[in-house]
C-alpha cells in the first residue's frame, strides 16, 4: 500500500548515464566523493542490491519506462527504438492527474513513432548528445543551448518546475548525459583528481584466468581507450605497466570530474525543493541506467554480467515513507521502477507489468513479493567497438551463472561461468569444480524456469 499522506507525492527521478555505484561515496567509493547525491541516501534509503536486466543504455531506459523486459518491449540493443505507442509509466501517471516532464538524455529513437510520448513537456538530446553547447530537441524542433550539458539539463528542469501547475503532482525525469564516454568535464572541475592520485581497483591486474573463451574478443581494456578518450597521446618512454596506469588515471579522472558536475547539479535540485517547501512531499530518486567498470578487471564500459556492470545505484528519499540513513538488502531491478512510481501515485498497476513495486522495501517492510534472483540477458552480440558476446544468466543472493552464446539466436551455451559471491570480486570461476556441481544444476534449472515465466521464447540449453 502507498503511504496515506493526504496528498500524492511528487516524483522526481534523476538518472545519470554509466554512473557506477562504486563511484558514489554513499556506496563507499574509494575514488571520489559525492556529497549531494549522498544527501538523498542520508535522508532515505540506499538499495544495495539493485540490478539492471541488460547493462546497456537504450534497453535499460526502455525497461524503466515500460516495466517490461527487453524481449517483451522490443528494445534489445542500442540499435532498437522504442515504439512510443507502447504503454509507459508517464502516460499512466497522466491518466491519474500527474503533470509529466523529461529533460536530457532519451536515446530511444527520434521521429513521430519514437519521440517522447506521455510527457507534457520534453526537451531531449538527439542520440547521445554533446557535452558542450548541446542541441536539444522538443516538439518545436531542435534548439542549441550555450554552456555545459549537465548545467543546462538542470536549468531546463528547474525552469519547468517553476512554471508547472503547483496544485497538481508531477513526475519529472532529469536524465543526465554524464558521465558517459567521452568524459568531457567542465572548466569548474578540471582541477580535480591530479594525475596519479586515483587508487587502482584491487582487480586492476586481473589476468582473467579461468574465464570463458567467449570473452577473448573483448575490447574494453585500458589499451582500447582512444587518444580522443584520453585527450592526448600516450607519453613516450613508459613501460607497459606504466602506460596502463597512465591510461587509467587519464580516463577515470575525466569520468569522475563529470560525476562531480552531476553531483553539484543534484545539489541544486535538492536545494530548490527545500527552498520551495516540497522536500516532504516529493519522492527523490537518484539512479543510473546501469553500472560501469572503473578499471575493475582491467576494463572500462559495461554490458557484461559482472557485479560492477550489473549493479545500479538506487537512492531514494520520501519523508512520509522512508527512514533516514537506512540500507535495503532486497533484490530489485529496473523492471520494478515503473510499478513503484505508479503505486506511490495511487494509480492502477497494469497487468502487463513484469516487475513488482518496491514500496514495501522503501518503507523497510517485508516485501509482498520478495525477489530471490535476477534474470539477465544481453543481446548485442560482438558489436563494435567493445565486441561483447551475447549472454544470459541468473544471479541469486549467493551465486551467479553466466551463459555465453555464439550469437543472439544461439540455442545452446557451451561457455559457462559460475561464481560464488562469497568471492565478491568474481575472480574464481567455479563452474568446473565438482564441489559446485549441484549448485550449477540448480541454477541451470532456475535459468530455464525464469525464461519460461518471463516469456523469453528464445530458450537456451546449457551444454554440460
Amino acid at each position: 500500500m502507498a503511504p496515506q499522506t493526504g496528498t500524492r507525492p511528487n516524483l522526481l527521478v534523476i538518472m545519470s548515464d554509466d554512473h557506477a555505484a562504486h563511484a558514489i561515496s554513499g556506496y563507499g567509493s574509494k575514488v571520489n566523493t559525492t556529497p549531494n547525491i549522498d544527501r538523498i541516501a542520508a535522508a532515505g534509503v540506499r538499495f544495495d542490491n539493485c540490478f539492471c536486466t541488460n547493462s546497456i543504455c537504450t534497453p535499460s531506459r526502455a525497461t524503466i519506462l515500460t516495466g517490461e523486459y527487453n524481449h517483451v518491449n522490443g528494445v534489445r540493443t542500442l540499435f532498437d527504438d522504442l515504439d512510443n505507442t507502447r504503454a509507459q509509466v508517464q502516460a499512466e501517471l497522466q491518466t491519474v492527474g500527474y503533470q509529466t516532464a523529461i529533460v536530457g538524455k532519451w536515446h530511444l529513437g527520434h521521429g513521430p513513432g519514437h519521440d517522447p510520448a506521455g510527457f507534457d513537456y520534453w526537451r531531449v538530446l538527439p542520440g547521445q548528445g554533446e557535452y558542450h553547447d548541446p542541441v536539444l530537441l522538443g516538439p518545436d524542433g531542435p534548439q542549441q543551448h550555450t554552456g555545459y550539458v549537465t548545467d543546462i539539463i538542470t536549468d531546463l528542469s528547474l525552469e519547468w518546475l517553476e512554471r508547472r501547475e503547483p496544485d497538481r503532482p508531477f513526475l519529472l525525469m532529469v536524465n543526465h548525459k554524464a558521465p558517459h564516454r567521452s568524459w568531457e568535464p567542465d572548466s569548474k572541475h578540471r582541477h580535480l583528481y591530479p594525475e596519479g592520485t586515483i587508487p587502482e581497483p584491487p582487480t586492476f591486474d586481473d589476468e582473467l584466468a579461468g574465464r570463458s573463451r567467449a570473452l577473448d574478443p573483448l575490447r574494453m581494456s585500458m589499451a582500447d581507450l582512444s587518444e580522443h578518450d584520453l585527450k592526448g597521446p600516450v607519453p613516450e618512454g613508459l613501460t607497459a605497466q606504466q602506460e596502463r596506469s597512465w591510461r587509467y588515471q587519464r580516463y577515470l579522472a575525466d569520468y569522475l570530474r563529470c560525476v562531480a558536475s552531476v553531483d553539484d547539479n543534484v545539489g541544486r535540485v535538492l536545494d530548490w525543493l527545500d527552498e520551495h517547501g516540497l522536500t516532504a512531499s516529493t519522492l527523490v530518486v537518484y539512479t543510473s541506467d546501469q553500472g560501469f567498470f572503473l578499471g575493475d578487471h582491467g576494463w572500462y564500459d559495461k554490458r557484461l554480467m559482472y557485479e560492477e556492470s550489473l549493479r545500479m545505484p538506487f537512492l531514494a528519499s520520501y519523508p512520509p515513507l522512508t527512514s533516514p540513513g537506512t540500507n535495503c538488502q532486497d533484490i530489485v531491478t529496473n523492471v520494478d521502477f515503473a510499478p513503484t512510481l505508479l503505486e506511490l501515485a495511487g494509480a492502477p498497476l497494469p497487468g502487463r507489468f513484469q516487475g513488482h513495486s518496491m514500496v514495501d522495501s522503501l518503507a523497510g517492510r517485508e516485501p509482498a513479493h520478495r525477489q530471490t534472483d535476477v534474470y539477465y540477458r544481453y543481446w548485442e552480440h560482438l558489436s563494435d567497438p567493445h565486441r561483447v558476446p551475447a549472454h544470459l544468466g541468473v544471479r541469486t543472493d549467493r551465486y551467479k551463472l553466466i551463459c555465453y552464446l555464439d550469437g543472439t539466436a544461439a540455442e545452446t551455451s557451451s561457455e559457462v561461468e559460475l561464481y560464488d559471491l562469497s568471492d565478491p570480486s568474481e575472480v574464481d570461476n567455479v563452474y568446473a569444480d565438482p564441489a559446485y556441481a549441484d549448485v550449477a544444476a540448480d541454477l541451470i534449472g532456475l535459468l530455464r524456469r525464469r525464461q519460461l515465466e518471463l516469456g523469453d521464447t528464445d530458450l537456451v540449453t546449457v551444454d554440460r
